[in-house]
């Protein structure tokens, strides 16, 4: 049985012999569920209904390191990661003070791995007499993904010569354009970012101070922590972070 790829649907009679406990409920117009991660959980509709979920992620060192491991676990599976890690924790270490010293050291880590891969890369491409061709990033530009092995790709993009020339941009990991071009002939390397500026942001994400239970962030943003977030607060925090 594949839990990230088949179509199932389990025996409930089969859960109950074999001990696995299982929680049953209808949710009413209006409610909100929250599954935590790593629940295996499934719906059926009982009439007409629109269901709308969505991925939200509490700031904390636990959720931060759940959310990594299932990152990694997925490319060893070949699964597309519906959360970019590399590129929300950007985005976090730019927009926000953490001032949880787990989570914070976590985000560094993640931020010192990228920075050392996107430079050892560089170089090597360099050393190969491979042209980097600055393009940038737009307003708003979603992560990208390998359109091949869909892993997330970061920075430096590797696309066909012809897809470049039309301005459609079909992304490749270095790993898939490799085994398509091993001196990768056909193919151009956009870079998104200067390395100064990464290095910069990596310099500027400091551990944030805590006053009295009350986290500061950036942007004047004001996460309270041990509150329970009502529905529209939760819908806030999510539209923030989109």
């Amino acid at each position: 049985m594949n839990f990230l790829m088949g179509s199932w649907w389990p025996n409930l009679e089969d859960l109950y012999e074999a001990n696995v406990p299982v929680y049953r409920f209808i949710q009413r117009p209006g409610d909100l569920v929250w599954i935590n991660a790593g629940t295996v959980h499934w719906v059926q509709a009982i009439g007409w209904c629109n269901n709308i979920a969505w991925n939200v992620g509490p700031l904390t060192a636990c959720q931060y390191k759940l959310a990594v491991e299932r990152y990694e676990w997925n490319k060893l599976q070949s699964v597309k990661s519906i959360v970019p890690m590399v590129h929300l924790s950007w985005n976090m270490a730019r927009n926000i003070k953490v001032s949880d010293p787990k989570l914070f050291e976590m985000i560094k880590y993640c931020l010192l791995r990228t920075l050392k891969q996107c430079q050892t890369l560089r170089e090597a491409l360099i050393a190969a007499g491979k042209e980097i061709v600055w393009h940038g990033r737009a307003k708003d530009e979603p992560a990208h993904y390998c359109s091949i092995c869909e892993v997330e790709v970061f920075d430096l993009l590797f696309v066909t010569s012809e897809s470049n020339s039309r301005k459609t941009y079909i992304v490749h990991c270095q790993d898939c354009a490799r085994k398509i071009s091993a001196n990768l002939e056909n193919f151009v390397v956009l870079e998104q970012y200067k390395m100064e500026d990464l290095m910069h942001v990596y310099d500027q994400f400091t551990l944030g101070k805590k006053i009295d239970g009350i986290e500061i962030c950036g942007k004047s943003t004001i996460i309270y922590q041990n509150i329970p977030l009502s529905l529209q607060g939760l819908l806030q925090f999510i539209k923030t972070w989109l």
